[in-house]
């Protein structure tokens, strides 16, 4: 009867248990048995979707009970997808990895972050939100590139300003679309405040091709263009992969460094209201490991002194010894005027 009573009480406080956890695990942003994150996450980014799912293989091995979903977008398809889903009172989304942090000074004013202050801010040697609201999480780099076996890097502009007013590459160059890159956005809004709108002027008249990184990137081994304006990674991506020959030019007037930015929706808006996860998450892409996912997707990381630089890429010191600032309050509340000036003086004359 003593052994029948002492297993009855065993099976009693193993129901008491199950019942305990069954009742926690109801609340999404209540951590595991093991300690971590569980629940779901979903995440919006403009980050290359093969470059998506090498985080989404790293993030599952660090979070195994954590169910993270990526959802891919340019920035400007991102920006009208948040704006329909806000007017609707939901996301469909609880963590935000964008090209730029002129968004997320918008997102901020619009009550739409959580405030976050995770241990690796004091390692970054990027400007962050001192409130928590954003983070810079990857560095990409607006350069310039040619072909080596085609042209002459003597023979073709090694500057920004001479990518629009040089005429020996008239009808030969190449950018991406700021209407719906931000990364784009971010560099079109630096030529802006630093030679004006006279530069969309010359874009204009130089014939400038507006297009994806991977159609100017074949126009460059073909022949077509001369030179282009584009992110670094997808130069160095494509060397390191494919061992093409194709060059960087770190343009003489200044590399555009771009911090793109990781944010955590609020509790009002947020899909899955996983504010445990998303700061866990948060640490990890600060923190040395996340880091050096980054780096493997040919970005430069944002720790002060990281060891690790993408393939091929220059020191993050030395390019930022040599910069074209972006004005990211500019890049926000001009948003609109610039892209109409762009469209006016470049696209429409296609």
């Amino acid at each position: 009867m003593k052994k029948v009573s002492v297993v009855l009480c065993m099976i009693l406080g193993a129901l008491i248990l199950i019942q305990a956890n069954v009742f926690a695990g109801g609340k999404k942003d209540s951590p595991d048995a093991s300690g971590g994150p569980s629940g779901k996450i979903v995440i919006y980014t403009s980050m290359y979707e093969d470059i998506i799912e090498a985080m989404d293989k790293a993030l599952a091995k660090q979070f195994p009970n954590l169910d993270v979903e990526f959802f891919y977008g340019g920035t400007g398809a991102l920006q009208a997808k948040i704006a329909a889903e806000r007017d609707a009172g939901k996301l469909g989304c609880d963590m935000l990895m964008v090209a730029e942090p002129a968004y997320s000074l918008e997102l901020k004013e619009n009550g739409m972050l959580h405030p976050y202050i995770t241990k690796e801010a004091a390692a970054l040697d990027f400007d962050y939100d001192k409130e928590g609201y954003w983070y810079p999480v990857r560095v990409c780099n607006m350069v310039l590139a040619y072909n080596p076996d085609k042209y002459s890097k003597s023979s073709i502009p090694n500057s920004l300003r001479d990518f629009a007013y040089n005429a020996s590459v008239k009808g030969a160059v190449s950018m991406s679309n700021p209407l719906t890159s931000g990364t784009a956005m971010a560099a079109v809004t630096a030529l802006k405040d630093k030679y004006g709108y006279e530069y969309f002027t010359a874009l204009g008249n130089q014939g400038v091709m507006v297009e994806s990184g991977s159609v100017a990137l074949t126009k460059l081994e073909t022949g077509e263009c001369k030179v282009i304006m584009i992110l670094e990674e997808s130069v160095l991506k494509k060397r390191e992969e494919e061992g093409s020959k194709l060059e960087v030019i770190y343009p003489t007037d200044g590399t555009i460094i771009i911090p793109s930015t990781i944010m955590t929706i609020g509790e009002k808006f947020a899909a899955n209201n996983n504010i445990a996860a998303a700061e866990a998450i948060t640490d990890w892409f600060l923190a040395p490991e996340g880091q050096n996912n980054i780096v493997s997707g040919w970005m430069h990381s944002v720790r002060t002194g990281f060891p690790k630089l993408p393939y091929d890429g220059l020191p993050t010191g030395q390019i930022k010894a040599n910069n074209m600032p972006v004005n990211w309050e500019n890049c926000f509340r001009q948003r609109e005027e610039i892209r109409t000036k762009f469209e006016e003086a470049v696209t429409r004359k296609r």
